[in-house]
């Protein structure tokens, strides 16, 4: 079976590498001649665990190809899937499916027999009907199916989500297309992976729904955790005993500055706008998006107070600036509220990320960045943790305090135990806990 993704973003490369380490010949198709001169040449223009080695092990067995040429690799597949962005729009908050909508009437020129175009980019409600009435405006001749099989893929775990996923979702009307989809991922058969076969709109929300559910329980932690902080509870301690119950589950029970990345908060400003537009509003999700805006505020106002109530001339040494570890991705990181923040009321900003330094400097005015955690710490009044990084849960405490001006350390991530660091004679702030118990 032969396949094309029209797009080679994060979702497109992580998922053409993958089907292709399934045996399946895939072509992965952008407009972007930069980047497929990147991947042709053997470079990989996102940084995942395990993908550079996966994408060069599949294009050595020729089963994975990359190309500028649309209409080439379309009219050779059984199956198109569009992995293209989809950005918050400007100015309404809407789905922007620009993209989307212009890859759809390309496609359509291009189909040669047969042929199931699948939207894998995440997409509002309805726009599998509109895939389909764009192709057929476009081409009246076409012989083809719209199918929805939305991604599931957690940056800096995508090749194991994308190979041991919790489930497959394919959404489409009819049978011969499930079945081509159904066989494209029949590796994961022996895995007995749950396959949910519905229809296209409940396949579109299904999406929107999880994402959706995912940053609620982000952002009932966080306030958890702040009146944790109030009543003097352990914000770990609640996680685990709640976490523990079966219908809740442990995961995304992390305390922190709030959600970013590439899928909540565009995704959960999109389901609000559907649901405003169908008049049956979800309050929940409205309320998590406010409340996780005002968080990153909030968690800039928390720096702030930990250095005296000002940080007025101060140098602050920032470690982790991506959304999460393992990702080299800042989109609506909170290091993006916070250090300009802080910088307004006159801080001076060291930074450093294991992987996100690049993007970084793109992003930042006026910050200083460093090769290293030290080199960052050295001569600041404070140390910040903002992504929970694996480098940083070891850093050397002893030479820390020597680095820093004041022993201070506002810790967003909650890598370390209170009372270890009291006893290792630094004033240390974290989010939830109480320094005057044990932690175990």
């Amino acid at each position: 079976m032969k396949i094309a993704m029209i797009g080679t973003g994060y979702v497109g490369l992580v998922s053409g590498t993958c089907f292709s380490e399934f045996g399946v010949n895939v072509t992965c198709v952008d407009k972007d001649k930069a980047t497929i001169k990147k991947l042709l040449g053997g470079e990989c223009p996102i940084f995942e665990p395990g993908l550079a080695p996966l994408v060069s092990s599949n294009v050595s067995s020729g089963r994975l190809a990359f190309t500028t040429d649309l209409k080439k690799a379309v009219s050779q597949a059984d199956a198109v899937f569009i992995a293209v962005g989809t950005p918050s729009r400007r100015g309404d908050g809407h789905a922007d499916l620009t993209y989307v909508y212009e890859a759809a009437a390309e496609i359509a020129e291009a189909i040669e027999g047969y042929t199931v175009v699948v939207t894998k980019s995440t997409v509002p409600v309805g726009t599998g009907r509109k895939v389909k009435q764009v192709i057929i405006n476009t081409n009246h001749d076409a012989d083809f199916d719209v199918a929805s099989n939305p991604e599931f893929l957690r940056e800096g775990s995508a090749i194991n989500d994308f190979m041991r996923p919790d489930r497959v979702v394919i959404g489409t009307d009819c049978p011969r297309s499930e079945n081509i989809l159904r066989e494209l991922y029949r590796p994961l058969y022996l895995r007995e992976t749950p396959i949910v076969a519905t229809e296209l709109e409940t396949a579109e929300l299904i999406k929107y729904a999880a994402n959706s559910f995912l940053a609620t329980k982000i952002t009932f932690i966080n306030e958890f955790a702040d009146l944790c902080e109030k009543i003097g509870a352990n914000i770990h301690d609640v996680a685990r005993g709640i976490g523990l119950d079966g219908r809740i589950g442990n995961k995304f029970l992390h305390a922190g500055p709030g959600y970013g990345g590439s899928c909540f908060p565009k995704d959960t400003l999109a389901l609000v706008k559907t649901a405003q537009d169908f008049s049956s509003p979800v309050r929940i999700v409205e309320t998590v998006i406010e409340i996780n805006t005002k968080r990153k505020i909030a968690m800039a106002e928390k720096i702030i107070g930990a250095c005296n109530g000002s940080v007025e001339g101060k140098t602050l040494a920032i470690l982790g600036l991506t959304f999460k570890p393992n990702t080299d991705d800042l989109r609506d990181s909170p290091s993006l509220t916070i250090i300009p923040i802080l910088q307004a009321k006159g801080a001076e900003i060291r930074a450093y990320d294991p992987e996100g330094m690049e993007e970084a400097a793109a992003s930042f005015d006026g910050v200083t960045f460093c090769a290293g955690p030290y080199e960052t710490i050295e001569n600041s009044d404070a140390l910040v943790i903002l992504t929970e990084w694996n480098s940083f849960r070891a850093l050397d405490m002893k030479r820390i305090k020597k680095l820093l001006k004041n022993p201070t350390i506002v810790d967003l991530r909650n890598i370390y135990v209170p009372q270890d660091m009291e006893n290792a004679g630094f004033v240390y702030h974290s989010i939830g806990r109480s320094s005057a118990r044990k932690e175990r």
